[in-house]
């Protein structure tokens, strides 16, 4: 008989560090919590360090219903060089003085950003463009277009301006931000739409993810504080804190369980995912309303 102990069941809020994309970080969760049941909701560039939600083994089906539209950013713009990427990453393709810019004609700009807006993504990002990721017809040289998406920025804040000069010499803008923002939103893609509308180009020099969904930074550990000690938020945790809860009696658990559709009460109507405890305060499956009935969406028991 084997003495292997079996691998943990939920979710995983990493501390991202810069350098690793997030499949790196899928790839080290899976040494780490040896099994190849690892996912990861949200991606964060490389460059991007903070919250990045992973699912390990059961988890992973909680991953796609996770309500994780809303996420929160730290970042620094630096207002007077345009990149390739439009961050750090990238080389650098203009460069102008930013020095005479003015904190009133920032605001403004920042003022024009906020709300719901359309963003053109980075041509050097992950969105797919008839199929061909976008970043790879970006280095194959081609000339293509990305067709602007509607986003939602809630809040757009600077909360210092720094002068320094670029290792060319130029003098420029650094500014420390806040964005809180609809999922989807390139923060990058903000920097150099801001640096283009005060006409001295813009792009980003750091960005750390503060929150995804309900997910904060204070719960997020880093690899090798997970290496040390492999923290997971159980699956029927997770899924308390993330969705409407429904409780049901044993038998209809059972029926549940059987493929029964269920009557749903009214109050769930419309409110998405509805995660399913059993009489034990076992979390059963994850439904959704649909002409009242339960309809699974996945099953865990």
């Amino acid at each position: 008989m084997s003495d292997r102990t079996p691998p943990p069941d939920g979710l995983v809020i990493v501390d991202k560090p810069s350098g690793f994309t997030s499949h790196d970080v899928v790839a080290k969760m899976r040494g780490i919590a040896k099994t190849r049941r690892v996912g990861h909701a949200g991606t964060l560039d490389p460059m991007a360090t903070g919250v990045l939600v992973l699912g390990v083994e059961r988890a992973t089906k909680l991953l796609g219903h996770l309500a994780l539209t809303e996420k929160e950013y730290l970042g620094t713009i630096r207002l007077g060089q345009d990149t390739l990427t439009d961050d750090a990453e990238g080389e650098i393709t203009s460069s102008t003085d930013a020095s005479g810019v003015r904190r009133d004609a920032v605001d403004a700009g920042i003022a024009k950003l906020t709300g719901d807006i359309m963003q053109v993504p980075s041509k050097v990002s992950a969105i797919k463009i008839n199929g061909v990721r976008s970043y790879k017809r970006a280095r194959d040289g081609e000339d293509f277009e990305i067709p602007a998406r509607p986003v939602k920025i809630s809040s757009f804040a600077v909360y210092d301006i720094r002068d320094a000069v670029a290792e060319d010499g130029t003098p420029v803008l650094d500014l420390v931000v806040s964005v809180v923002c609809s999922s989807g939103t390139y923060i990058r893609a903000l920097a150099r739409d801001l640096g283009a509308d005060l006409g001295v180009g813009g792009h980003l020099t750091a960005l750390r993810r503060t929150r995804v969904g309900p997910y904060k930074l204070d719960t997020a550990r880093t690899l090798d504080q997970l290496q040390e000690t492999l923290t997971v938020m159980p699956v029927a945790e997770a899924a308390a804190a993330a969705f409407p809860r429904w409780d049901v009696d044993a038998k209809r658990g059972k029926l549940l369980l059987n493929g029964v559709r269920l009557e749903m009460p009214q109050e769930y109507a419309g409110a998405g995912p509805v995660a399913v405890f059993g009489a034990d305060g076992q979390f059963l499956a994850l439904v959704e309303e649909l002409k009242g009935k339960a309809k699974s969406l996945a099953v865990f028991a």
